[in-house]
């Protein structure tokens, strides 16, 4: 039973006679377009009602849980929903594989113009090639756009929404120490990659850039701080300690032992998540529903056509403004 306030001298009362945290929910994507792009649709509560969020204005989300607790089969349904919209393209770094024919990603590859593996050397390209994106979007959104953030006016297929997810983000960041040659340049590198994945989400918001990180846990050694705690979406699967509990969803987490992603490690809540929810006290436990992976590999195949390199977009855009547009940073897919 819940009692929650719905305005001025209202409430609303809510019951269930069976869990549905517990029932598991699969989802066949439409293959049509999004009408609303600002909206990410997560799943259900406990009391069966749909959870979404906003993703207008968010430059980052964190995702932990332990391996097998449904992260991965989240972040699936996020790139079939979004899959058939020419205003969203989407860049991965896997840090479980070497390619993307060994992991999870294999069946939606195609809808994606950029992806790495567990390369540090690749992985560092690649948020190279953001970072510069960022920053030509940074100096012309002005001249063509007409405003300084992109969510007053919405992403287009001329400036999509440009989403990075970094799966493993740990692989990418860990700390290498040692005095040989080689672990000082792996150490150099990681170091850069945080640097270079902070000015993506510290200053990436406002021109359309979308960071999504995920990781076992979510500790500072696994995700920097300064780059988790600016993250204003976390979610968290089953965890099993508080400590990581607390890592993926902030101190407050210790108030709501109830709530705590420590009780899901039952295999019965597989699939199921826990956030901070804007406007509700306390925290949201939703069951995120199952995307098969023939309907993944779908999608991906009827949408393929749309996927394009952003910084492509932004030279033809310049073009029909008249201006010229910096060089673009290369890199192999």
């Amino acid at each position: 039973m819940s009692v929650l306030p719905d305005g001025p001298g209202k409430v609303v009362i809510r019951g269930v006679r069976s869990d549905p945290l517990t029932t598991p929910i699969t989802h066949r994507p439409t293959g049509r377009p999004l009408t609303d792009l600002t909206r990410w649709e997560l799943g259900v509560d406990e009391y069966a009602s749909r959870v979404c969020v906003s993703l207008a204005n968010v430059p980052g989300v964190t995702v932990a849980g332990v391996p097998g607790a449904g992260k991965t089969s989240g972040v699936n349904k996020f790139v079939c929903d979004f899959a058939p919209s020419a205003a969203v393209q989407i860049a991965t770094a896997d840090g479980k594989v070497s390619r993307a024919s060994e992991g999870d990603y294999a069946d939606l590859v195609k809808r994606m113009f950029a992806f790495c593996g567990d390369d540090l050397d690749e992985a560092n390209a690649l948020f190279k090639r953001l970072v510069e994106l960022r920053k030509r979007r940074s100096a012309t959104i002005r001249d063509v756009l007409g405003v300084k953030n992109m969510w007053h006016v919405g992403p287009s297929p001329e400036w999509p929404l440009t989403v990075l997810i970094i799966d493993e983000a740990h692989t990418y960041f860990r700390e290498y120490k040692g005095n040989d040659a080689e672990t000082k340049r792996l150490a150099a590198l990681t170091a850069e990659n945080a640097r270079l994945v902070e000015d993506l989400v510290k200053k990436g918001r406002s021109v359309g850039i979308l960071v999504i990180l995920i990781s076992q846990k979510t500790t500072g050694d696994a995700i920097p701080t300064f780059i988790r705690d600016v993250c204003p979406i976390g979610l968290s699967f089953a965890q099993k300690t508080v400590e990581a509990a607390v890592a993926a969803l902030g101190e407050d987490i210790r108030n709501w032992p109830d709530s705590s992603p420590v009780t899901l490690q039952d295999p019965a809540y597989v699939g199921v998540a826990v956030m901070a929810m804007q406007g509700r006290p306390g925290y949201t436990r939703i069951r995120t529903p199952y995307v098969s992976d023939a309907d993944a590999a779908r999608v991906a195949d009827a949408t393929s056509h749309l996927t394009a390199d952003p910084d492509l977009c932004l030279d033809a855009l310049l073009r029909t403004t008249g201006r010229t547009a910096p060089p673009t940073p290369s890199l192999t897919k």
